[in-house]
């Protein structure tokens, strides 16, 4: 089911981009981001609060609560540059760059999560960044 829920956050995510780079379109991309969370704040709590989930907020441990809160700060950090970017930057260009976070992610997942290494995962992130460089230069 997990790559169902991927697929559709690839979707959406392209979907993200574009909608984003008209709305970023003759205005500062500090105030898009901050209209872009606060509908995300507005959503997420929403999902939370009718699914009955609320109920699960006292079961956070305070390892839970820093990592997510400076999962927030870096969420936060990666939006704003993302903005900044799409101000001047071609989307098409921008949100594949942005993309080379997977490669971080392989790496750091590899590094402190300790997950395996195969061929295929080294390949896919090759090509991505092979991919990234190319539109870079």
């Amino acid at each position: 089911m997990w790559k169902y829920y991927a697929l559709l956050s690839a979707i959406f995510a392209a979907l993200t981009a574009v909608l984003a780079k008209v709305g970023v379109k003759d205005i500062n991309g500090n105030l898009a981001t901050a209209i872009r969370t606060s509908v995300v704040l507005f959503l997420a709590w929403g999902i939370v609060f009718f699914s009955g989930h609320l109920k699960d907020a006292k079961e956070l441990s305070k390892v839970n609560l820093v990592f997510l809160i400076l999962s927030g700060l870096a969420t936060g950090l990666s939006w704003i540059f993302y903005f900044k970017a799409l101000e001047t930057g071609d989307v098409s260009k921008v949100a594949p760059i942005d993309k080379l976070s997977i490669v971080f992610v392989m790496v750091l997942a590899f590094i402190f999560l300790k997950e395996p290494i195969d061929i295929k995962t080294i390949a896919g992130g090759t090509l991505i960044l092979a991919g990234t460089i190319v539109l870079i230069w």
